[in-house]
């Protein structure tokens, strides 16, 4: 495994060297030290914790404030991982300062040396602003969960012809807008694969599939999705590699079983006082103690 660092300038050159990239999301320190360690190029920490860490049914409560707080255990556990934070709905949106500020926060206080928005030919402005104070951005067009009220629901995207939000010409020129407002590579989530494919080859950026086909330059999945620890719906784009649920459940099951019985813990999972040594009686007629 190559364990030099990953660096936004790194995963440029990914797509002019024709190698791949791997994307995970990633949430908390134990996790992201292992995925780190396996080799993951991009650790995301995504608003997709509202919905695999939260319990909530969309992305959309996510706050700034939850953003950083789980960046910086992530942060704090790669050595290797690019590490992307996620900017959360409104804030980034409301204004071009508003953006800056968040964006700066991530980095600043989460440990994010990138962030990722959601958007096209609408936040091509916004890109703009943040690379030009040196903030790399990831772009995101497709399936955009932050617009799934538009949507009405997780729908795929881009079947339809057309400029209107969501049909296919228009992806094609969300796309090239948030290339050329630079950033430095662009998430296609739910778009068909022959449009996948197009928009790979028409941009110089890498990028990263998520239920977009095998021609993008990277893929990315939810973490939980990946280990089975999410089952409310199961995306037809992923894949899950280990039931995880099962295996922890079984683990506390077993746990509960051998408390009730009286099994765990046994004086191996046990501490024991030191042994007192009874010594001659002292000068006085007070027995002396010592600690054997």
């Amino acid at each position: 495994m190559n364990l030099q660092k990953v660096t936004v300038p790194e995963i440029s050159r990914r797509k002019r060297d024709g190698k791949k990239i791997s994307m995970l999301t990633a949430y908390d320190y134990p996790f992201a030290r292992i995925l780190d360690e396996a080799g993951i190029d991009v650790l995301l920490v995504g608003d997709t914790l509202g919905m695999v860490v939260q319990g909530l049914d969309t992305t959309l409560p996510v706050t700034v404030d939850e953003i950083v707080y789980h960046l910086k255990m992530v942060a704090r556990a790669r050595t290797r991982a690019l590490v992307v934070g996620d900017l959360p709905f409104l804030s980034y949106q409301v204004s071009i300062e508003e953006a800056l500020r968040n964006a700066g926060r991530m980095m600043k206080e989460g440990g994010a040396e990138a962030v990722k928005l959601e958007g096209g030919v609408n936040v091509a402005a916004t890109i703009a602003a943040l690379t030009a104070v040196d903030i790399p951005v990831m772009g995101h067009v497709g399936l955009t969960p932050q617009s799934v009220h538009r949507m009405g629901g997780h729908k795929v995207q881009g079947k339809k012809r057309g400029r209107a939000p969501g049909g296919r010409e228009r992806l094609l020129e969300d796309a090239a807008a948030v290339e050329e407002a630079g950033a430095f590579a662009v998430v296609l989530e739910g778009i068909p694969l022959d449009l996948a494919a197009e928009i790979t080859e028409r941009l110089s950026i890498p990028t990263i599939g998520i239920g977009a086909g095998v021609r993008c330059d990277g893929q990315v999945l939810v973490l939980h999705d990946l280990l089975g620890l999410f089952d409310k719906f199961a995306p037809k784009f992923s894949k899950r590699y280990v039931n995880l649920k099962e295996i922890v459940g079984g683990a506390v099951r077993q746990y509960v079983s051998e408390v009730e019985s009286g099994a765990f813990p046994t004086d191996a999972h046990s501490f024991h006082s030191p042994k007192v040594v009874e010594k001659p009686l002292a000068l006085g007629g007070r027995p002396a103690r010592s600690a054997g």
